[in-house]
């Protein structure tokens, strides 16, 4: 699976993996259902509307297919604008839209992206699109490829390392309840950037992961940075494992 680099404000270096061609077609297919059932809501107001007037039937019937059809048409743009990249079905499947150089794409990038729309998926059903996507080797459409994004999974790639949750015993006992505060995708993080910062013995990150956890979850301890990091990802293990 091909990845992407990211460089964070620490200056350290996270690999996300490119979106598979699966979660880009059940994406796809979970915002079509959402644009049908805006539709059919539509239908549905037209139906109610023009059975309480006796009059100006057509001029209803016109402004609630206007309705219907702006958000259909911009929907993608709309969405990937203002929510980050992801549009609802992308943000189901944990996926976004980003640059190959791993920053934020900008409005003109959008903008390319839906303007080719209309040839990869507008046109032999989504053949253009998935045809693009599967021989790119980046997870790239036409859009994609004119506007230099792609769409990549938000948990970064998982590496082993000594932080890593190790296999925990039965009667392992919670030390940082709190660590259930934390999402999937942030502890995925937190491993990787306390990994780097350990293999390059930067302690000075290695303090600034520990001191966001802390403000994360509210923990005050005062165990050594790589101890409580440590012991925070075995917590979070435990507790996802058991249901917490």
């Amino acid at each position: 699976m091909a990845t992407i680099r990211v460089q964070t404000a620490q200056n350290v270096t996270v690999e996300y993996e490119v979106a598979s061609l699966g979660d880009r077609v059940v994406a796809a297919i979970l915002d079509n259902l959402v644009l049908i059932a805006w539709v059919v809501a539509c239908l549905l107001l037209v139906s109610v509307l023009t059975a309480r007037s006796s009059t100006g039937n057509t001029a209803v019937f016109y402004s609630v297919a206007l309705l219907a059809a702006l958000p259909y048409v911009f929907y993608h743009l709309i969405c990937e604008v203002f929510f980050n990249g992801q549009s609802i079905g992308k943000k189901a499947r944990d996926i976004k839209v980003m640059r190959l150089d791993g920053t934020a794409p900008s409005i003109g990038d959008y903008l390319l992206r839906w303007l080719l729309r209309i040839i990869d998926t507008g046109l032999f059903g989504g053949l253009v699109a998935i045809v693009t996507i599967a021989a790119n080797g980046r997870g790239q459409r036409l859009g994609d490829l004119a506007a230099g994004t792609t769409v990549l999974k938000l948990r970064p790639k998982a590496h082993a390392s000594p932080l890593a949750s190790a296999a925990l015993l039965p009667n392992y006992q919670v030390v940082f309840p709190q660590a259930a505060l934390l999402a999937d995708h942030d502890v995925a993080l937190i491993r990787q950037l306390a990994q780097r910062a350990k293999a390059r013995g930067n302690y000075e990150v290695l303090n600034e992961v520990a001191n966001k956890v802390k403000s994360l979850t509210g923990i005050h301890t005062d165990l050594p940075d790589e101890d409580f990091l440590r012991t925070v990802l075995r917590d979070h293990a435990h507790l996802t494992a058991n249901g917490a």
